[in-house]
């Protein structure tokens, strides 16, 4: 989606008026040198690190918009899920993994890892449900490894996996989703506090774009941005506080 938010950040400096340069950060967001010391003035970021951030220095960042996916399973509104994959040919129901092999793109991902666990813990399922236990590194390739029979599960963001099956249409014939986890709040576009911007006019701006990132939307299948606030994403923040107290972990 990187060509996408370089869409939407070169709209945003020519409505403003300032250059603006979009980087992918090569850290995890909570280890991020740039965004511990409020350097990053604007970030498309996933919910989890959003509130972990906020919690580490409070008010230093401030949500603004989120997408609204269009695919009718997100009802309208800015939610995403977390499907559980298998291999086509699994005939797997969620009971079925105890023992097997669960991949997960990294410890910090709210679809990939964080939901699973809360899954895990609601369900009364052992931390130790799955036999065996593999970081990927990205849910790109948590959906190569269960392709190749290397994992036997995955969590992937559902519009991740939506996307990725539009690039790679083959995909559907391997792959089988056996059950979807949430919803939760879709990954917002954040500013920092620090900014003199009146962040109600770039959520106008952002909610009511011009031709070119209205198509460039299209592209991505979104719907359109609506605005959001912080304490929109409490519920990830308690879901993280739960598993957290419990000190439940994904053991292989």
């Amino acid at each position: 989606m990187f060509w996408f938010y370089q869409g939407v950040a070169t709209y945003l400096g020519q409505i403003l008026g300032v250059e603006t340069e979009i980087t992918q950060s090569q850290y995890d967001p909570l280890q991020d040198p740039m965004m511990l010391q409020d350097q990053i003035d604007m970030a498309f970021i996933c919910g989890l690190p959003f509130v972990q951030l906020n919690r580490i220095i409070p008010g230093q960042l401030q949500a603004l918009v989120a997408p609204v996916m269009q695919a009718s399973r997100y009802q309208d509104v800015p939610v995403y899920f977390s499907d559980m994959i298998v291999k086509a040919s699994c005939d797997f129901s969620f009971d079925d993994l105890a023992g097997k092999t669960f991949c997960y793109n990294d410890l910090g991902s709210n679809s990939g890892y964080n939901l699973v666990r809360y899954k895990l813990m609601q369900s009364q399922y052992p931390s130790n449900f799955f036999g065996k236990v593999i970081q990927s590194g990205s849910h790109q390739r948590s959906i190569q490894l269960v392709v190749e029979g290397i994992a036997d599960c995955a969590a992937i963001d559902s519009t991740v996996l939506e996307q990725q099956l539009r690039f790679e249409p083959k995909l559907a014939n391997h792959l089988r989703v056996i059950e979807s986890i949430g919803p939760c709040p879709m990954p917002p576009i954040v500013i920092s506090s620090r900014l003199a911007i009146d962040s109600q006019k770039l959520q106008s701006i952002l909610c009511q774009p011009n031709t070119e990132v209205s198509n460039l939307m299209k592209q991505a299948y979104i719907r359109r941005y609506v605005s959001v606030q912080n304490e929109d994403y409490a519920p990830i923040g308690r879901i993280y506080d739960d598993v957290m107290q419990a000190g439940y972990e994904i053991l292989g």
